[in-house]
């Protein structure tokens, strides 16, 4: 979280045109990805992951790095849950770049790896509940839902809009959003690695 932050407040000091060439250069780009690879190329979806753009953003995906990371780091401890972060940031943006390959906009941001987190989440804490925001007209309360139900309507907002996305693919006119099939490879990834570590922690008696 820190770290997202700190390169936040770097973007902020570049100004409108100084941004943009800088979330260009940082960013993934499907396009560039798949055409050139290299080491520059590759380098981008580790640089991409820390990178947001605007407050929305960074506040958004901070929050949920804030409520469900904590207990994911107490499961696989500091080093490795970092590590978790990295791969499940790598499987987000894989899978968007394989889904829309020749796309020439610069991917950004934390979403994708925070998924995989939400991901792992599921599997050590389905049992759990979190606290929710509930609009009822002018006045909103506070309700514990269930992790688990809370968890699979997030994974289903972002899976179904992806599906929908398909269509548009590779049509002209093709203006930045939300990479929902980021989002999707993350908490799968999240939830794979969380099952295969539960496993083997199970087998050798580290739980």
């Amino acid at each position: 979280m820190g770290l997202n932050c700190l390169v936040f407040l770097f973007e902020l000091s570049l100004g409108t045109n100084g941004l943009a060439s800088f979330t260009s250069k940082f960013g993934v780009v499907p396009a560039a990805l798949t055409s050139q690879p290299n080491i520059t190329e590759y380098g981008t979806i580790f640089s991409s992951m820390f990178l947001h753009a605007g407050w929305a953003h960074l506040i958004g995906n901070m929050w949920f790095l804030f409520i469900f990371g904590d207990n994911v780091e107490d499961r696989f401890g500091h080093l490795f849950y970092l590590l978790v972060y990295l791969i499940t940031g790598v499987g987000a943006a894989m899978t968007q770049t394989l889904i829309d390959p020749h796309s020439e906009i610069a991917m950004i941001g934390a979403s994708g790896a925070i998924s995989g987190v939400l991901g792992a989440y599921l599997v050590f804490y389905p049992s759990a509940t979190v606290e929710a925001l509930l609009p009822l007209g002018v006045v909103s309360r506070i309700v514990n839902v269930p992790a688990v139900l809370f968890l699979l309507l997030w994974f289903g907002m972002q899976l179904i809009p992806g599906i929908g996305s398909l269509g548009s693919i590779g049509k002209e006119g093709e203006a930045g959003g939300v990479a929902f099939w980021a989002h999707v490879g993350g908490f799968v990834a999240g939830v794979a690695i969380a099952i295969v570590a539960g496993a083997f922690r199970k087998r050798e008696n580290i739980w």
